[in-house]
């Protein structure tokens, strides 16, 4: 390791000790060594909020973790905060300490690299190694589980965004929805029938999820050589793609069919514009969307609920095919857990067909296991072909640079395209020469 890039990461985990310290957050406090020898151990099990909450019977991760706990050990769970930057940064003092009571994580795949590099995950056991690299898991989520060429964490859920429309909407258009369509006939669309497409474009990692498929959808890549040293990292912003990119968020921001307040617009804010506004007419999303159309009215479907049509992501110019977005949850063991072993038995017991597959229904969450979406049970709750096109999807999808310095990355990349009413094609090019700095220590987020 090179020195310069030691020296930024000791400073790194400096930092995150004395935010420790000053937090009051135990180091080395074990909730996992329970029971004594022969006893039964406790496992402690950090989770991102997923709709379940804590209900051991709310179909999320706390009853996977009530199902999955046997004699030998009782998995009990810590619920992170709601942003993904927030979980990075919890999660990260925590290592950073050495704290041996987080045994589980369910990790973002942005920063799944970012923590491998850093030396705190257990290896994976080769048997669930080989299971992994079997074929069984869909492409983008075995990717998102490498580093440095080797499988590094555990393939949970896997996240994809479709484009969801009212099918009213698309035939007032003129969209032919059985064939591929591009973000400027998507534009051209809404311009036309005087509707909405639901983006997310906050100052925020959803932010940089979009940005990053708009580049992947035109040939190129945030990053060339994500594994790369960070004095050596290749940007790839500055390019026609990032200019075709810059060109797609201009086109929607400036000609209003991103809607009202499309630089504060998260997930839940772009959903509520395509449930809540009579123009809606579009928009990309993750397929929780459908779950939250069936119960969004009074816990019953949206009256609307046959208008919904839903389709592969837009591409971002006419001759390539699109690629999604990927997001999703990797589960990892950390080097500091009392009980490696067990919660990677622990991990095999969440990640199984049968409790993938319930996850998904029970969350709206995809599964990272192909064979789950060959399931009647995932056909009727997914139904008319949706569960076949989130499986295409992921196997499609482009996820996000895996690079350990991802964090930086994308804090600097939202930065520069923000507000989205502002962005052009020379904001790729601020963009590349803001990172590169802040990588280099010549800039500050």
């Amino acid at each position: 390791m090179k020195r310069l890039r030691s020296r930024r990461r000791g400073v790194a985990l400096a930092v995150s000790v004395a935010m420790l310290a000053s937090t009051g957050v135990a180091a080395c406090g074990s909730s996992s060594g329970g029971g004594g020898s022969g006893g039964r151990a406790t496992l402690t099990w950090y989770i991102n909020p997923d709709g379940g909450g804590s209900n051991p019977k709310g179909g999320g991760q706390a009853q996977l973790a009530a199902e999955c706990s046997t004699d030998a050990y009782k998995i009990n769970i810590q619920l992170l905060p709601n942003s993904a930057s927030d979980q990075q940064t919890q999660l990260l003092r925590r290592l950073a300490a050495g704290d041996s009571s987080v045994d589980l994580m369910s990790v973002d795949p942005a920063y799944v690299t970012q923590f491998a590099a850093a030396g705190y995950f257990a290896p994976v056991p080769q048997k669930m190694v080989q299971q992994i690299k079997s074929g069984g898991t869909v492409a983008s989520s075995v990717k998102a589980s490498t580093y440095a060429g080797k499988i590094i964490a555990v393939p949970f859920w896997a996240n994809t965004q479709v484009l969801w429309y009212r099918k009213s909407v698309a035939k007032k258009a003129g969209l032919d929805m059985r064939k591929p369509v591009t973000w400027d006939q998507l534009i051209a669309a809404a311009k036309k029938t005087g509707t909405d497409i639901g983006v997310q474009a906050a100052l925020y990692e959803g932010y940089s999820v979009w940005i990053n498929a708009l580049i992947e959808g035109a040939g190129g890549h945030i990053v060339n050589n994500p594994s790369a040293d960070y004095e050596h990292i290749k940007m790839g912003l500055d390019s026609p793609a990032g200019k075709k990119a810059a060109a797609v968020i201009q086109k929607v921001a400036k000609s209003g069919v991103g809607g009202p307040a499309i630089g504060s617009s998260q997930e839940t804010q772009s959903l509520n514009l395509f449930q809540g506004a009579k123009s809606s007419g579009f928009l990309v999303n993750w397929p929780y969307v459908w779950a939250a159309l069936g119960s969004a009215n009074n816990g019953k479907p949206v009256p609307w609920i046959k208008d919904v049509g839903w389709t592969m992501y837009p591409k971002t110019v006419a001759d390539k095919p699109s690629k999604p977005p990927f997001g999703g949850i990797e589960l990892a063991v950390s080097k500091y857990s009392s009980h490696p072993d067990l919660a990677y038995q622990a991990a095999q017991c969440i990640t199984n067909v049968k409790h993938q597959a319930q996850y998904m229904i029970g969350t709206g969450n995809p599964a990272a296991a192909k064979a789950v979406y060959k399931r009647a049970d995932i056909k009727k709750a997914f139904p008319g072909g949706l569960a076949a096109l989130i499986v295409k999807s992921l196997d499609h999808a482009a996820p996000r640079p895996l690079s350990p310095y991802w964090g930086d990355i994308s804090t600097a990349l939202q930065q520069k395209f923000s507000p989205p009413g502002s962005v052009s094609t020379k904001t790729p090019a601020a963009a590349q020469s803001f990172i590169t700095n802040v990588l280099n220590g010549k800039a500050l987020l």
